[in-house]
């Protein structure tokens, strides 16, 4: 990636701004500022702290005063001087997250924001309530104050004299999805947003739920979020309060799991904060972008169906990061592309950007299975619209046969699908997002405890983009079940690697709404898609269907084991297949501001570990989410965080399903006058029987060797879906 140093614009950092809501609370901003915008004096450019340091009025800050204001100094300015450039406002580009503006996000941000603010923007990072150094109680994700305070946020940078009344939004995962539902509300300022790896169903495509059944990244996330949500505010920024902050915030710390866990239909808690829900809401133009190594690609091809707005999409190799620094190469130009955006819809100048084909796509080429790729070979297409048109993407439908994956055929049997609930342990990272072996390894151990349907090898390879869709009938021998399908790409050597995959939760199968029990032995309609793919198998390469009756830790066990019957027919599988021309590297390659400063004083090791025990059958899968210890040399804060989850089934005994998962934060400076030191462990525990989850869960906090909090919780939740 190249590094540049050099802007149109000079930039001005203010480090922390606070923004004071209509109840008195303050939220802390991170605000980039191109030179020139009204109410930017240079004497707080990007360099050491000026005179407008903590405690004392800041001339230079935004607006009024503010006592809180950071500045710094002329020298470390990122860009030259701009001396022909006018004092006039300009519009403004907001980032709302949970995750910490001074150390959480610090490493991206400043590779994206200074380079937008560098180009004309006003970048504002905001960290919302009761996170980072804002003050109050965050609630839950996406709750209803969450989005009454981003609107707060959103008309105080407007009406900032150097916002010319223009916003853009823009976010991954949690800022990609609070960005449209910000965009449904409507607030006048909000002109357009880009967001990733998000979703327009909270229920169907988030890390909740998956085809009805629970993702594991459930509790795996609800577990991220009690240690994340118990970060201590800096305080270098707020002073004596942060003792007093950051004992509310223990003291009141959310246990995410239990309404997660308890809401296991798509009610009125899933329908919050769901822009499908009611697409018309949205009026502001919308740039979505995901990569198929992330687990949030389905939602593109509805909201290209569904939108109204101005839309554009864009799905390429990469796991849940930016794209201009994301794995698996190819990284493209992000913040280009971006800027493209923001300057057609926020400056009203014409960058071409809304005329060209509306969704681009990486095909990416079939290689050997790994748990980790630095890059996938490919090429791009792009489409006229989506649903494409016929002429672009054509469907192949291929029967489930006696012969296997056959263009016409009938299977003249019933066939078992009778997979230990130990299924699934080769399925990878339903997220990857700590850079550790999360991708798919070789798949042949789990294609040996599924029924599988082998292809002929395709000659002359195949091109696939879409949702592939099986249409099949079943029974099952419980009142319960699920049924997974992976698409393999089975090389002549035979190493299977996972091309796209679906799960279904059978007692959910008609509506995710409306439970409807399988009733044993009795045949059941299933039309089921598929993730969608972009994908080029390889000449000489077999297509694989494997089905099976579990995946874990993918998914929690069903109450009992469940064997299925494929039954006798024609069972369908149809396969999307791109007819669409490759076009050249549509993007220019990837730029960024300078990086963070950081020293590390011990570099991560993520690890993912499978073992078995043979007397009693038992899987375990351990990950360890080890992100290392790190020093922030602009500020000095230092930054410890490591996990590890761990998930142990049962080939037989579902009740024997149960997952621990702990985490550790350590953080704290080590000199100076805000010296201070703290520690917090936090775990969750699930485990269950055939009608109940019994969840637990402790935090216990350390200023040094003084206890601070211990908090216990002890909930049981009936199960009634899953």
């Amino acid at each position: 990636m190249k590094i540049k140093q050099d802007f149109p614009h000079r930039v001005r950092e203010i480090e922390n701004q606070w923004i004071v809501l209509a109840d008195g609370t303050r939220l802390a901003a991170r605000i980039w500022l191109p030179e020139g915008a009204i109410g930017t004096p240079d004497e707080g450019a990007i360099g050491t702290p000026d005179e407008g340091a903590i405690g004392t009025p800041d001339e230079g800050a935004i607006g009024t005063p503010d006592e809180g204001a950071i500045g710094t100094p002329d020298e470390g300015a990122i860009g030259t001087p701009d001396e022909n450039a006018e004092a006039a406002p300009v519009p403004a580009i907001l980032e709302y997250l949970p995750y910490r503006k001074r150390d959480g996000t610090a490493v991206r941000d400043e590779l994206t924001h200074p380079w937008l603010a560098g180009h004309g923007y006003a970048c504002v990072r905001v960290d919302m309530r009761g996170n980072g150094e804002s003050d109050g109680l965050m609630e839950d994700e996406y709750a209803p104050q969450e989005q009454a305070d981003a609107l707060e946020v959103i008309d105080w940078i407007a009406a900032q004299p150097w916002c010319d009344g223009n916003l853009g939004m823009m976010g991954i995962s949690w800022g990609g999805f609070n960005s449209l539902q910000l965009a449904a509300l409507r607030p006048e300022p909000l002109k357009a947003i880009i967001t990733l790896c998000s979703t327009d169903d909270r229920y169907a495509d988030d890390i909740h739920y998956k085809g009805g059944n629970m993702l594991l990244e459930n509790l795996g996330w609800a577990a991220t979020m009690l240690s994340f949500s118990a970060a201590v505010p800096d305080p270098a920024l707020v002073g004596e309060r942060w003792r007093e902050l950051w004992k509310q915030r223990l003291d009141n710390m959310p246990l995410l799991a239990e309404p997660w866990l308890r809401h296991q239909q798509r009610d009125a808690y899933w329908q919050h904060g769901s822009i499908c829900e009611r697409y018309a809401d949205i009026e502001a133009a919308v740039y979505m972008i995901s990569g198929w190594a992330d687990s949030y690609v389905n939602t593109i091809p509805r909201m290209m169906e569904h939108l109204s707005c101005p839309k554009k999409a864009l799905l390429g190799p990469w796991m849940h990061k930016y794209p201009h620094f994301a794995i698996p190469d190819p990284a493209i130009g992000f913040l280009q592309e971006a800027l493209r955006w923001w300057d057609y819809w926020l400056k009203g100048i014409d960058t071409g950007i809304m005329d060209e084909p509306p969704c681009t796509f990486y095909l990416q080429d079939g290689v050997p299975p790994a748990p980790k790729y630095l890059e996938r070979p490919g090429r791009w297409v792009q489409t006229r619209a989506w649903p494409a048109p016929a002429e672009e993407i054509a469907w192949q439908p291929l029967t489930l046969g006696d012969a296997g994956l056959v263009p016409q055929g009938r299977l003249s049997e019933d066939r078992a699908i009778a997979s230990p609930l130990t299924a699934g342990a080769l399925q990878g990272e339903y997220i990857p997002l700590w850079f550790g072996a999360d991708f798919p390894p070789d798949q042949r151990r789990d294609d040996g405890l599924a029924l599988t349907f082998d292809s002929a090898p395709y000659a002359e390879g195949l091109d696939l983009l879409g949702q592939p869709r099986l249409r099949a009938s079943l029974s099952s021998t419980e009142r319960c079940g699920q049924l997974h399908v992976r698409l393999c790409d089975v090389a002549p050597s035979g190493e299977s690697a996972l091309i796209s995959y679906a799960t279904l939760n059978l007692s959910l199968r008609d509506d995710p709404a409306t439970l409807t029990p399988p009733v044993p032995g009795e045949r059941m309609e299933i039309d089921l898609a598929l993730d969608l793919i972009g994908y080029r198998l390889p000449p000489g390469h077999r297509l694989r269907l494997a089905l099976s009756s579990a995946s874990f830790p993918l998914v929690w066990s069903p109450p009992r084991r469940a064997d299925l019957t494929l039954e006798a027919g024609t069972p369908t599988l149809s396969l999307p297949i791109c007819q669409a021309p490759y076009v050249p590297m549509p993007f220019e390659p990837p730029e960024s501001a300078p990086p963070c400063r950081i020293e590390t004083l011990r570099p991560g090791h993520p690890r993912r570990t499978l073992s078995e025990d043979v007397g009693s059958g038992e899987v375990t899968v351990t990950v360890e989410d080890d992100m290392g210890d790190i020093r922030f040399e602009d500020h000095g804060l230092r930054v410890e965080q490591k996990a590890r989850e761990v998930y142990v089934s049962h080939p037989s005994d579902a009740t024997r399903t149960r997952a621990d998962i702990e985490w550790t934060y350590r953080a704290g400076r080590e000199s100076g006058e805000s010296r201070f030191g703290v520690e917090v462990v936090s775990r969750y525990h699930l485990h269950c029987d055939e009608t109940t989850f019994y969840l637990s869960a402790e935090q216990i906090a350390h200023e040094g060797e003084t206890l601070v909090s211990e908090k216990r919780w002890a909930r049981e939740i009936p199960r009634r879906a899953i």
